[in-house]
């Protein structure tokens, strides 16, 4: 499912249900950008590596783009009428600041540096990881597997541990994520992407289709819960139930992963010291918890994700004027604007998706930022020069990448019948509410599309007047889309405007 439609993935040697290492897709990445050549010069020569941009601004009817290469003090200015920003979600590490801190003696990483880090072989014994979602599992795996002692803590005043799902597929699918990569598979989720249709009235609107959605949400949970057992697996540490999610697949207020080894669970259950506390302090080589609890602790291994703010070389002001997260510490006339935009959308939310109205008991997070205001998540309302790609929570980059990338050339090329921007207003606050009921605290942002990619990803072709080729209705529903299928779309949007 990895690739892109113009050069198709070859599939690696070694793989768990299809399923493979990141290591693979780094590799493609780097025969990507050499194969292709544009006016003789490859993608891997036109990328400036090294090069950290400190700020964006606009000039008349040009950006500069100031900044300066690693091995430079000097400062350099890029000009350009347009401008696309694909800095992605995971540039900035969020890191804790935790008590007492600088006379913590133990090593602290966040997981960005844990793959290059020698954690695995050095002399350290004693690991301990923070954070409940993928990463913070991925390196609780690896350090029991290099023979460490690990303790693992996930915040009692956080979102709780992930849901982790079965790698393993059904029928003709090979893994899990083939499966939810499908159009009738993403019908089941209320999303504000949605077609409108006699299937997803029939889902939404009756007591039988409502019966069904809930089931299939039901399975998915059960589902789970076997994978993992966590009452009734043999060996198992006493701590290892403390691993259970706090809210359903269907939520995911915690976050969803992939099973990727067949060992998870039970290298887990028997290896690892699971605690569901706040840090208290740090001290010397230990991590004392709230209960008092002590922690010896040789690396402190933070999965703690990223920071929500990516956008560094903007100022507050240019934040604020285009249309991305900024701070609330001062509501401006139009922050007040969007929050009235967004009560009026709510109300049409739950007339649409009463299912939303009644969620869980969890977790919430006070959001120190705005939502995004860009339309497609990708274009400024203020400003039809710049576009924002990547800035999106997908299970699936490089479909979204491709889709993202099409759109975003029409929209800077002017070959896109916009919405007047009231209406564009109308739908970015209806994504917003939509967002922030459909997927509690990751819904904040306004950019959270875990079940929702493929109706994302078609409306973007929708809006050109292009679509995904497909053979029958049964191809259209129950087939994996994946970024395969924009071959075609990207050839005929090429064919209209060259």
């Amino acid at each position: 499912m990895a690739g892109f439609s113009d050069l198709p993935m070859t599939r690696p040697p070694e793989t768990l249900y299809d399923l493979y290492e990141a290591k693979y897709v780094s590799e493609y990445l780097e025969r990507y950008i050499d194969e292709f050549k544009f006016d003789g010069t490859t993608l891997r020569d036109r990328i400036k590596f090294g090069f950290t941009v400190s700020k964006i601004e606009k000039q008349g009817a040009k950006w500069a783009v100031h900044g300066c290469y690693d091995d430079s003090k000097n400062s350099v200015i890029f000009y350009a009428t347009k401008v696309m920003i694909a800095s992605g979600l995971t540039s900035t590490p969020s890191m804790p600041v935790l008590p007492n801190q600088d006379h913590f003696n133990a090593k602290i990483l966040h997981q960005k540096e844990f793959g290059q880090s020698l954690t695995s072989t050095s002399s350290d014994k004693r690991v301990t990881v923070l954070g409940g979602a993928k990463s913070a599992a991925d390196m609780v795996y690896s350090s029991v597997k290099a023979g460490k002692s690990v303790s693992w803590i996930i915040r009692r005043s956080g979102s709780g541990p992930a849901a982790f799902l079965s790698s393993e597929g059904k029928g003709p699918y090979k893994n899990s994520a083939e499966i939810g990569f499908t159009r009738i598979m993403g019908t089941f989720s209320p999303s504000c992407y949605a077609s409108k249709n006699w299937w997803t009235w029939f889902l939404y609107k009756t007591s039988l289709g409502g019966w069904i959605k809930g089931l299939v949400w039901r399975f998915a949970d059960q589902a789970a819960s076997a994978e993992a057992d966590f009452d009734g697996r043999i060996n198992a540490g006493e701590s290892f139930k403390k691993l259970k999610p706090s809210t359903s697949v269907f939520w995911s207020n915690d976050t969803l992963g992939l099973i990727q080894h067949p060992d998870f669970w039970q290298t887990n259950a028997e290896n690892v010291q699971v605690y569901r506390e706040d840090i208290l302090k740090l001290e010397d080589n230990l991590v004392r918890l709230e209960s008092g609890t002590e922690v010896p602790t040789d690396v402190l291994l933070c999965g703690t994700g990223w920071s929500p703010s990516a956008f560094a070389f903007f100022s507050e002001e240019q934040l604020a004027e285009l249309g991305l997260p900024h701070s609330l510490d001062q509501v401006t006339e139009d922050d007040m604007t969007w929050s009235k935009l967004e009560a009026e959308a709510d109300y049409q939310v739950l007339a649409q998706f009463s299912q939303l109205s009644s969620p869980p008991d969890y977790y919430k997070k006070s959001p120190s930022l705005t939502a995004y205001r860009l339309y497609n998540s990708i274009a400024s309302l203020h400003d039809d020069s710049i576009v924002f790609l990547g800035h999106v929570f997908v299970p699936n980059a490089f479909r979204t990448a491709e889709a993202q990338a099409i759109w975003a050339t029409a929209y800077l090329d002017r070959q896109i019948a916009l919405p007047s921007v009231q209406k564009m207003q109308a739908q970015i606050a209806f994504r917003n509410a939509w967002c922030k009921r459909r997927y509690l605290n990751n819904g904040e942002a306004g950019n959270f599309l875990h079940y929702d990619m493929i109706a994302y990803t078609d409306t973007l072709l929708r809006q050109l007047g292009l679509s995904s080729p497909y053979k029958g209705w049964r191809e259209y529903l129950f087939a994996t889309r994946t970024s395969g299928d924009f071959e075609l779309p990207r050839r005929k949007y090429l064919e209209k405007v060259v």
